[in-house]
């Protein structure tokens, strides 16, 4: 008979456990399961000594307090042995952001994903293209063939795994092994599975960003940003944060570590009823195909398999050949499906899109309208009935 493994080490706990566990201590906190949430700007030193020699847990409120330390601890316990340190943005873009400015410079050169984040493509092409940093997109299915792309000043690597839109997935461990020959760094947008299903920094990554706004908030009621970085790459993180001025605000961060200890339980019912409701969609006669890496049937599924734990509630549907009004009958018919931007909150939401506009690495044609879901937290016989609500009036205008 096996002992049981050590529940005080923190590597030695499962991750359910590294999630309520992490980042906080009662016996330094008067015994409150929670950290507090700290407003603060000024710390005040002790002695003139110590303020001569920046001694102290915290010298300043944008540089760190008792709460965003709670959080940090907590998302790195998450991400695993390898993660050397956390930075907390006011954005997932910011986090983005500050990621690139932090390993690029002047006169180097970027490979993106074309399936990246829209408003990544915006930063890479205005503001990094404006300080002398050239983009290249490459196909997200291009594996170790990337080293074809690559040129003697390419800097980095930016991985989506999976695209927020498109679905494909790429071979993250892949690329990582073709840009570490070629001394670049790679970044990934881990949003989408977040550490409990992807560590990504295990798999060959160096800085992992997650749009905390989504799951990891998980109530619709943030903006932020988290991003992990290894310890070749925390250097640099932790400088471009501290000389941008990102810091987080102290109630988004607590509200984002209040999200982080359900992040599995409500992972869980998310991939759950996500998968009921696109096998669902599969069967449906509207229905060309469903964009979900976590089914049989999508072209991505081995990679999901071999690399991730679990499936988040994302995913796109693309429909048969209609006219925009009928598209639009059905979005307009749906009662529980919300139609906004953003997702990772605990409602349902639905969006039109279409990648053909700005894709230049490759060719979107998917042969019919296309709609991301985000299947939340509601009854799936309940979504079902009003997504047949929906089809019903696509099928009258149609």
């Amino acid at each position: 008979m096996t002992q049981p493994k050590n529940p005080t080490d923190l590597w030695e706990q499962h991750p359910d456990t590294r999630l309520v566990t992490a980042g906080r201590d009662p016996r330094f906190l008067n015994g409150f399961v929670n950290t507090p949430v700290v407003h603060g700007s000024t710390v005040l030193y002790p002695t003139a000594d110590d303020i001569r020699n920046d001694r102290g847990e915290f010298q300043y409120g944008r540089e760190g307090t008792p709460t965003t330390k709670a959080l940090s601890d907590a998302i790195a316990a998450l991400e695993g042995p390898a993660c050397a340190g956390v930075a907390l943005l006011p954005s997932g873009l910011a986090a983005i952001s500050t990621a690139l400015l932090a390993v690029l410079k002047s006169g180097d050169h970027l490979l993106v994903s074309d399936s990246a984040y829209r408003p990544t493509r915006r930063f890479c092409d205005g503001m990094l293209a404006r300080y002398g940093v050239t983009t290249t997109y490459y196909d997200p299915l291009i594996g170790a063939d990337i080293a074809k792309l690559f040129k003697p000043n390419t800097r980095a690597v930016l991985v989506e795994a999976p695209g927020s839109q498109s679905f494909e997935m790429p071979d993250t461990p892949a690329i990582a092994h073709a840009a570490h020959e070629r001394g670049a760094v790679v970044l990934n947008d881990n949003t989408w599975a977040t550490p409990l299903f992807f560590r990504s920094l295990d798999k060959g990554v160096d800085i992992s960003i997650h749009a905390a706004t989504k799951y990891i908030g998980g109530h619709s009621d943030i903006m932020f940003g988290a991003v992990s970085a290894n310890a070749g790459c925390w250097p640099a993180l932790a400088e471009a944060t501290l000389v941008l001025g990102q810091c987080a605000g102290p109630d988004d961060v607590f509200l984002a570590l209040r999200g982080l200890r359900t992040l599995s339980v409500r992972l869980d019912r998310h991939q759950q009823s996500a998968l009921q409701i696109a096998r669902w969609l599969e069967r449906r006669p509207e229905v060309l195909r469903v964009l979900h890496p976590a089914l049989p049937t999508d072209p991505g599924h081995a990679i999901w398999k071999r690399d991730f734990t679990g499936a988040s509630g994302l995913f796109s549907v693309i429909l048969k050949p209609a006219p925009e009004q009928a598209v639009d009958a059905f979005l307009d018919a749906l009662t529980l499906f919300g139609m906004g931007y953003s997702w990772g909150g605990y409602e349902s939401l639905v969006i039109p899109f279409d990648c053909a506009n700005y894709r230049t690495a490759t060719t979107w044609s998917p042969g019919g309208p296309a709609l991301r879901f985000h299947i939340g937290l509601e009854d799936v016989e309940d979504l079902k009935a009003d997504l047949v609500r929906g089809f019903d009036a696509l099928k009258r205008v149609r």
